[in-house]
């Protein structure tokens, strides 16, 4: 099993529940917050990817580009979108958190354009813009930087992360 995201590691809230997994692809964070005792709901369009997930989670497949929002009236104790954006969605997104609940976002900033994909400045957070989303709520950790590649030479990029906890009604 590939390895979930560090930033997922490291901002796990330590209070077990029910999760969103956003675009979920292959399931690897997915899987592990599954085996961390997580009750996960994963999305992602890509019907032949989420597949096997079935076997650990509860998986919606949906196009939430194209199609309507499939978890409406849903919310949820943890919502964890990794290496990806839709701005539309975003407002959405953070309203599925539940009250109490926890938001794990990380994906890729303005400057990535330089460097590979996603190319499309529309699919590029501007500086400090997941902060300003999460403004009023508890903020645990942001970070928007640049990673330089590791030693293997690949995956320099920029990022954006955000951890934050969603107050209370």
């Amino acid at each position: 099993m590939t390895a979930p995201s560090r930033w997922l590691q490291d901002h796990l809230p330590p209070e077990r529940g029910s999760c969103l997994d956003l675009a979920c692809g292959s399931g690897r964070n997915l899987r592990w917050l599954a085996a961390q005792g997580w009750r996960v709901t994963g999305v992602d369009r890509d019907a032949e990817a989420i597949g096997s997930l079935r076997a650990v989670a509860e998986v919606i497949e949906a196009d939430i580009e194209a199609g309507p929002w499939p978890l409406t009236d849903r919310t949820f104790d943890l919502v964890l979108v990794c290496n990806y954006l839709w701005r539309p969605l975003l407002d959405t997104v953070l309203a599925s958190v539940a009250p109490g609940g926890s938001l794990i976002y990380e994906t890729f900033a303005n400057g990535q354009q330089c460097i590979g994909r996603p190319s499309r400045p529309d699919f590029l957070l501007q500086r400090a813009e997941l902060l300003a989303h999460s403004r009023g709520w508890e903020l645990i950790a942001f970070e928007d930087l640049f990673e330089p590649a590791g030693p293997d030479g690949v995956n320099a990029r920029f990022v954006q992360r955000v951890a934050a906890r969603r107050p209370q009604l």
